[in-house]
């Protein structure tokens, strides 16, 4: 059993403010279905062949490259636009480790 108020607004007026009501769960519905249930399988294990967990070293890992690719693009589009002449009014770029902040003069 549950009770609980609501508030209208200004153009919406609720007539029934107060409520009270109850939650009927079917057990043996829930039991079927939770029966029917099947475990999850494991897509990827990071255990090396001792056993060791090495997920944190595979996420540091997967950041660095992910990183080093940003740099490398970053890289391309500055020289391509440097290359271009259509594009060189895009040329004031700051660039730092983690910033990238383009101002277009």
């Amino acid at each position: 059993m549950f009770v609980g108020s609501v508030s209208d607004n200004f153009d919406e007026r609720i007539e029934q403010k107060i409520f009270h009501a109850e939650i009927v769960v079917d057990n043996a519905a829930v039991a079927r279905e939770t029966k029917a249930y099947r475990k999850i399988p494991q897509i990827v294990d990071f255990c090396d062949e001792n056993d060791t967990d090495r997920m944190q070293e595979q996420i540091d890992a997967n950041y660095s490259q992910i990183k080093s690719d940003v740099k490398q693009i970053v890289a391309d589009e500055l020289k391509r636009i440097e290359e271009d002449p259509e594009l060189q009014h895009l040329r004031t770029v700051i660039i730092t480790d983690t910033f990238f902040a383009a101002k277009v003069q």
